[in-house]
């Protein structure tokens, strides 16, 4: 049985007013799906930095869009893009404009084929290919973007399958429901995933995933929120960044020095 979205979000809402009420000085986390896992490892350096809690709410950035804009109790939006951000600024959920934290890298990643390559990807024995949702998933575009600018989008077309968020996708990958599919790069550095499969980077010309972060005007917590804020654009969250496979921006690495 499916639970109705409507229902489902409220059950949502009140799980996090629930924690809140417990752990008053808890950040709540909107975490594009891509960012789980680096998540993890930053939310851990910052509770050790500051003693505050964090909680990672995980979704794909188009859905969790529309929940802070329902009044979400979330603090922090990080997102798989800036487009995102940027609307909840305009629409006036935001505290002030998004900044760029980190710029995403596709893969092409596979658990039943050594040699994962675009041009396989029209063979016979590839049945299904896997990709975010490009309407609500940033890393779903880029993927389509990659197809199109190969020429390969109205070959493959019938083969996609379309997870609600990278996380969805990569359950098609890792389950062999899907032969290949696409995916972040930080997803397959990630260490409970690093030894699973085979992946090869996309070199491919596609728009930069330049991912964004904003605080939101519902927290309660505008002081923890902003320590976070700050700490994502520090030395030791751009190496953690990085050794999940994002790039810095140049600039934001000029600024933490």
């Amino acid at each position: 049985m499916r639970i109705p979205i409507k229902i489902s979000f409220l059950l949502l809402f009140f799980l996090i007013l629930n924690c809140k009420e417990d752990k008053s000085n808890t950040l709540t986390i909107a975490t594009a799906s891509n960012m789980q896992y680096a998540m993890k490892e930053l939310t851990r350096s910052f509770k050790e930095q500051t003693g505050t809690e964090c909680v990672i709410i995980v979704g794909s950035s188009g859905k969790l869009t529309a929940q802070i804009m329902e009044k979400a109790p979330y603090d922090v939006f990080v997102s798989a893009d800036i487009k995102y951000p940027n609307e909840l600024y305009k629409k006036g959920f935001a505290e002030s404009k998004p900044s760029i934290y980190a710029l995403g890298k596709l893969v092409l990643w596979s658990t039943t084929h050594k040699n994962p390559n675009l041009d396989s990807l029209t063979n016979n024995s590839i049945k299904n290919i896997a990709i975010a949702n490009p309407k609500t998933a940033p890393y779903g575009l880029a993927a389509v973007e990659v197809l199109k600018e190969m020429k390969l989008y109205g070959k493959v077309e019938d083969k996609l399958v379309y997870g609600e968020s990278i996380s969805q996708t990569n359950q098609f990958i890792l389950s062999g429901a899907a032969d290949m599919g696409f995916t972040a790069k930080s997803v397959v550095l990630s260490p409970n995933l690093k030894e699973k499969g085979y992946w090869v980077p996309i070199n491919i010309s596609y728009e930069p995933i330049s991912q964004g972060i904003v605080l939101l005007k519902n927290s309660s917590l505008k002081k923890e929120s902003k320590q976070f804020y700050d700490f994502l654009f520090s030395k030791k969250a751009q190496e953690t960044l990085e050794k999940y496979g994002y790039s810095v921006p140049v600039d934001t690495k000029e600024t933490s020095k």
